[in-house]
């Protein structure tokens, strides 16, 4: 079992730097991006390894990534993409994708849209993992700076009522 999680983590991260590489990410930036998709990936996997479905273990694993995502570019002071995209990486469903086309192309049509929906499903659960922490994380924003002006408006009137 460990040395599966070792190789697990391991080979996601290193597909996820590698992509990393070919898209030119700052190289300061290669370690994190490698541990995001490693993040996600680990994700995706216990959640499947538990008996969760692959679109469930999809939707787990982007949040993971969006999450990381974010506390990387806060931490480098760099865009959330930089991470966010080579860490999506790992969950694309390239194998489904390639087993719907073989199966198109050899007439086995049934197979192919078995192969196709599942794929397609994946992709949704990734973009909407992607999506959910976006707003997650727009809400967390505005709900601090609410706060802080809350905060200031009473500083500015206990400082007033001081005063007077």
């Amino acid at each position: 079992m460990m040395w599966n999680l070792f190789i697990q983590f391991s080979f996601s991260f290193l597909a996820t730097a590698a992509f990393a590489i070919i898209t030119n990410v700052p190289r300061r930036a290669l370690i994190c991006c490698g541990l995001s998709g490693a993040f996600g990936w680990m994700i995706y996997w216990v959640c499947v390894d538990l008996g969760g479905t692959p679109a469930f273990g999809s939707l787990l694993g982007s949040l993971g990534v969006a999450f990381i995502s974010d506390l990387f570019s806060k931490r480098l002071k760099m865009p959330v993409t930089i991470f966010n995209i080579p860490g999506m990486v790992p969950l694309v469903p390239g194998g489904l994708a390639y087993q719907a086309v073989r199966n198109l192309v050899t007439g086995s049509y049934q197979a192919a849209a078995s192969y196709t929906v599942q794929a397609i499903m994946i992709a949704g659960a990734i973009a909407l993992g992607l999506v959910l922490s976006e707003v997650f994380n727009h809400n967390i924003r505005n709900f601090k700076l609410k706060r802080e002006a809350i905060f200031l408006k009473r500083k500015k009137r206990t400082t007033k009522n001081v005063h007077k």
